[in-house]
């Protein structure tokens, strides 16, 4: 009873939650029609079989990648523009957002040009199946078009949400993924009077979708003068003094996503070099963890905010209580949504039209995913909410960038080639990571030594 008493005087705070559900419901309304129009989209793939599975799988792991360094990107400078925004710094929050932006226009430049001129030699990183990489060469080529745009849409969305908009960019996302959705329906299979594309037609329609998202959240922006509405003159108004007070705790950031995403991809090259099928199981089951983490990002990127807003207005303890907050949060509804995951995991799966053998082990990677995903879910909110809020980005970077690489891919490599074990055991091999990471994380929190007040960088003269 005293534990219970305990719980609920922590919790005592309608401050927390009217601002957590005020930033966090957009976001995941956003996260839920995206995940569930990318789990329809696989869905879509499907009827092609696991081949075209697994080749849109790997074409998208350049995507993926990109994502994640345009995350570290982003979310780097979100650290600097909460707080700037917290002490209404409007001038270097924009300077920081024209940075950002000019950043991850030229990754995604990179691996446009990766995607256009060689992406035989990348998707051949991943599989030997001849038949895969034919089928993903051509779909890579047409949706890279895309990486252009979401570097820019990226870019005013993290910093937007910042300020506390989410609800622009939330609405405009999820208007252009329904519209890539029903585009993508109309383009596989020859619907609506549009040719039949086979899955060349989903990565039509994620260009389409992506230019006009973009070009809908600018006219917004710059019609309603958000205080991201920045002039060229104000993106660009940087020096190297300024420049450097910024990247220095923002380049951990970047490396923590660039390791972290390298690391995904040794495990999607693992997975790759058991089989297509085994691929194609852990490609259903990544598309369905999407829809279970929803709530999640919601909630660990509302927690960035309102920490980093927090520590930037001088409210340190608040900032404390707030991050842990989110932590009990965060477990507690892992901890529901992998039992919910095991109640619809027959009925789910049956709508993926691929072989029994694929079915068997994408259930038994499922029962992987629900057992472990509150610890995942927790691990999400201390780098994303907590340590990246608080300035604190070498730990974010063991974390995430480094505990990957000397637990979670050797053992996984071991798993596979070693001993040959089923995706479904390589699957638990991977969630060795996740669980070193836990306990690293929850001590750092606990520690404290992870607020820092960057507000002050912007004081400097420029």
């Amino acid at each position: 009873m005293q534990i219970i008493k305990r719980a609920a005087d922590f919790y005592r705070d309608p401050e927390y939650f009217s601002e957590m559900l005020k930033l966090a419901l957009p976001i995941m309304a956003q996260q839920f029609m995206y995940s569930v129009l990318n789990m329809v989209g696989v869905v879509f793939v499907s009827q092609k079989g696991e081949t075209a599975v697994a080749a849109v799988g790997l074409a998208g792991q350049a995507a993926f990648l990109l994502h994640l360094v345009h995350f570290g990107v982003v979310s780097g400078a979100a650290m600097f523009t909460a707080q700037f925004w917290g002490k209404r710094d409007l001038p270097n929050l924009r300077r920081v957002l024209g940075m950002s932006m000019g950043l991850a226009l030229i990754t995604a430049l990179v691996f446009f040009l990766i995607s256009q001129f060689a992406p035989g030699a990348f998707l051949g990183i991943y599989s030997k199946d001849p038949a895969v990489i034919a089928l993903g060469i051509e779909y890579m080529r047409l949706f890279s078009w895309s990486f252009l745009f979401a570097a820019v849409t990226s870019s005013y969305a993290m910093v937007m949400r910042s300020t506390g908009d989410v609800k622009t960019p939330t609405f405009v996302g999820a208007g252009a993924l329904a519209l890539n959705t029903i585009l993508s329906w109309a383009l596989i299979f020859g619907k609506l009077g549009l040719p039949e594309l086979s899955i060349n037609g989903a990565a039509v329609a994620a260009v389409i979708s992506r230019a006009l998202e973009c070009a809908v959240l600018l006219i917004l922006i710059y019609r309603n003068r958000s205080p991201v509405a920045a002039s060229l003159r104000e993106l660009t108004d940087l020096n190297a003094a300024f420049m450097a007070r910024i990247l220095k705790p923002m380049f951990p950031v970047i490396l923590n996503e660039l390791f972290w995403s390298l690391g995904i991809t040794a495990y999607s090259v693992i997975y790759g070099r058991m089989g297509t099928d085994a691929l194609a199981a852990v490609n259903i089951i990544s598309s369905i963890e999407q829809v279970a983490f929803v709530v999640f990002i919601g909630i660990s990127n509302a927690t960035s905010v309102l920490v980093g807003n927090r520590i930037g207005a001088g409210r340190e303890d608040e900032a404390y209580v707030y991050a842990g907050r989110s932590l009990g949060l965060g477990a507690l509804g892992g901890m529901l949504m992998g039992v919910l995951l095991q109640l619809l995991k027959w009925p789910i799966l049956s709508l993926y039209n691929v072989s029994p053998e694929v079915i068997r082990n994408a259930a038994l990677v499922m029962n992987v995913a629900s057992l472990f995903l509150w610890v995942r879910v927790n691990n999400m909110t201390v780098v994303v909410g907590i340590l990246r809020a608080g300035g604190d980005t070498k730990f974010s970077l063991f974390m995430d960038g480094i505990i990957i690489w000397i637990v979670g891919v050797p053992l996984s490599a071991l798993g596979a080639f070693a001993f040959h074990l089923p995706v479904y055991w390589v699957a638990a091999c991977v969630m060795s990571e996740e669980v070193t990471k836990w306990f690293f994380g929850i001590s750092r929190y606990r520690s404290k030594r992870w607020i820092n007040n960057l507000a002050h960088i912007g004081d400097a003269p420029i």
